[in-house]
């Protein structure tokens, strides 16, 4: 439930490359050339820099300026043109990967209006973070600000900052990552997970075909994971369940999922281009982003007031929603109750946790299957682990989740290799020197988080899907010198972590807890995913995963 944007976010090409105005249209082919600077993964112009782990020098043993980082070109708008022109954004994760090898651990990069300077080791990410202050920033989605402030909306915290943004996130913490709520709505997303295993068992059963006297099918399982993240998000936000695993799913509910696509699917462009000139001039581009989040609030707004109404009647019959012996209202009984934050304030904050908590637990679940389809003996490890600790845990799913860290580290696993957002950003308060270059305050700076998670100066081996590689006595199998806490980035880090961390990360563990065990999960290619970015980095086609009855 994290959605965190690159400076070069992977965009989708709107009407060609001639008409940048008219809408998003899918998008083919990467390669990264900038200003003439760096082609296909090669240095030109310039010797390719030292390896990863060591450090420039300055000249006579000075801190090098900043105008001295390598750097991909100094024209934004150079780079832009060339970045839309030759269909560079799709496979932006792909570019930093190659720019680090081709320029060291560090970098510049200047796209449009948007300037960022590039990291990826964890001693020079942990060096960033402890200059992040009191109220950490990380760049603005200014098309997203820009729709709150035309249609006169409160922001939530993800558009907010300064003292403002913490006031705010204090209150949203206590009801979202302490432990004592956890603990509440963890049965309910249990309870979601366990509908979703009976649901793909009824279908197994009926579709699939006969082997060895037991069924198997083998589907694209990406819908129904769309489905199962809105239903569970729904649950613990709201409260309630709206019904997506009946056999006829709400027209309103696939409305909203297509929204959030449109919505992120139109953000990276928008990046770049200001979004009030858009406005004025009535750009399709920006029409279609806004109606997204018009039906995203829309959505969000009839489940409120359906909430609102709800606990207004539970408090005329003599009971508030923290009562004992009632049911858990989910975070939005919670908040109403308290009246810490306002109605509007409330309404963003849930908005942003609804639209953020779809896709990027989906996709990662998407990942999740088809890795541990590919390596059975993993999969079976994790499985073995699973029922031991579901046969101790007496139907508690908290002490099932503790006592299977493997399902665990398979979650930290598959964002290591797939993150979902493909940069954790953050502005120095104070100057700053990294890999010791001088840079300002108020820079923004990027921890690309692909080329962490797959660099073997930081993992062991990192291609290998091994969830065992975050066990305490593994400490991630890492080859980085200190700030170990610094590798697994997915949710961000600090103050600014994800506000919908646990919501997510506990989402994801008990769904593929209740699938290993009812199914045995194969892939009919171990062949790498081919991925893509948009807003998040997903799979260019969804795979297909066989689940057959244990």
């Amino acid at each position: 439930m994290n959605i965190r944007v690159t400076v070069c976010v992977g965009a989708q090409q709107t009407c060609g490359s001639r008409n940048l105005l008219c809408g998003v249209a899918p998008r083919r082919a990467f390669s990264m050339a900038a200003a003439g600077t760096v082609a296909h993964g090669k240095l030109e112009g310039r010797k390719a820099a030292e390896s990863t782990g060591v450090r420039k020098k300055g000249v006579e043993g000075r801190v090098r300026s900043f105008e001295e980082i390598p750097h991909t070109g100094r024209s934004g708008w150079v780079n832009l043109v060339k970045f839309w022109r030759e269909d560079r954004f799709r496979h932006l994760h792909l570019h930093m990967e190659r720019t680090f090898k081709a320029l060291g651990p560090i970098y510049r990069e200047h796209v449009g209006t948007q300037s960022s300077v590039n990291i990826i080791l964890p001693l020079d990410i942990a060096e960033l973070f402890r200059s992040e202050g009191l109220h950490p920033r990380r760049m603005t989605l200014q098309p997203w600000a820009t729709h709150r402030e035309t249609r006169q909306l409160s922001k939530g915290v993800f558009l907010k900052n300064g003292e403002e943004w913490r006031a705010d996130r204090l209150i949203l913490n206590r009801e979202v990552m302490m432990s004592a709520p956890v603990k509440r709505f963890l049965p309910l997303l249990d309870e979601v997970a366990r509908d979703f295993s009976r649901m793909l068992q009824v279908r197994v059963g009926k579709e699939g075909r006969v082997e060895g006297g037991k069924r198997s099918l083998t589907v694209d399982p990406s819908p129904d994971l769309f489905r199962f993240a809105l239903e569970a998000s729904c649950h613990v936000l709201y409260g309630e369940r709206i019904g997506l695993f009946s056999s006829s799913p709400s027209l309103e509910s696939q409305k909203f999922i297509w929204a959030v696509e449109q919505m992120l699917a139109t953000t990276p462009p928008l990046l770049y281009l200001p979004p009030r000139l858009l406005l004025r001039i009535g750009a399709p581009l920006w029409t279609q982003h806004a109606n997204a989040w018009d039906h995203i609030f829309s959505h969000a707004e009839a489940r409120i007031q359906k909430g609102y109404r709800r606990m207004s009647s539970s408090q005329a019959q003599g009971s508030g929603a923290g009562a004992a012996g009632v049911r858990y209202t989910g975070v939005l009984g919670q908040l109403m109750e308290k009246g810490q934050l306002s109605l509007d304030l409330i309404k963003a904050n849930i908005t942003e946790l609804m639209a953020g908590g779809v896709d990027t637990t989906a996709v990662p679940l998407q990942f999740a299957l088809f890795e541990l389809g590919r390596n059975p003996e993993v999969q079976e490890r994790v499985r073995q682990q699973v029922r031991v600790s579901c046969a101790q845990a007496g139907g508690d799913p908290q002490k099932a989740l503790q006592g299977a860290p493997l399902l665990k580290g398979t979650i930290k696993e598959i964002l290591r290799l797939y993150p979902v957002g493909t940069t954790v950003q953050r502005y120095p308060i104070k100057d700053i020197v990294i890999q010791n270059y001088h840079i300002p305050a108020g820079t923004m700076v990027q921890a690309c988080l692909y080329p962490l998670g797959r660099s073997a100066d930081v993992f062991e081996d990192p291609l290998r899907f091994d969830p065992g590689r975050w066990g305490s006595s593994r400490e991630g199998g890492q080859r980085a010198e200190g700030a170990g806490g610094f590798r697994s980035l997915a949710f961000g880090f600090g103050a600014r972590q994800c506000v919908g961390r646990r919501i997510a990360e506990n989402e994801m563990q008990l769904l593929l807890m209740h699938i290993l065990l009812s199914f045995h999960l194969s892939v009919s290619s171990s062949e790498d995913i081919r991925t893509t970015c948009t807003l998040i980095l997903q799979p260019e086609t969804p795979p297909r995963i066989t689940f057959s009855q244990l």
